[in-house]
């Protein structure tokens, strides 16, 4: 049976097992992915080549999409075409979102 539920504390576990990297992978589903992501100190992504949903699970920062920079909290939500520039900055040392990764690829990576 394929995974349909994901608690916030397995995402936490899973993360600290894969200790090389800054994001897991939780659940996929045709074009749609969804990954944990707990950058540290610095956010180093670039350009997705699919759009993407962040749902910030924890901590605060700001959102730096395509030039203009955004406040960010636990509980918000936001959205970034594929290709488009973007990146978390100046985040407390507890940030971690969810990203959902959907539909067609679009964009660079």
């Amino acid at each position: 049976m394929e995974k349909f539920h994901f608690s916030l504390a397995g995402a936490i576990t899973q993360l600290a097992r894969e200790k090389q990297q800054q994001f897991t992978l939780i659940m996929q589903n045709g074009s749609m992915s969804v990954e944990y992501y707990a950058p540290d100190k610095v956010d180093r992504q670039t350009p997705h080549k699919q759009d993407e949903l962040y749902v910030i699970a924890s901590g605060s920062g700001y959102f730096f999409r395509n030039g203009e920079q955004v406040s960010v909290t636990q509980g918000d939500v936001l959205f970034v075409p594929a290709g488009m520039e973007h990146r978390f900055e100046n985040f407390s040392d507890d940030f971690a979102t969810w990203v959902i990764f959907y539909g067609p690829n679009g964009g660079e990576q």
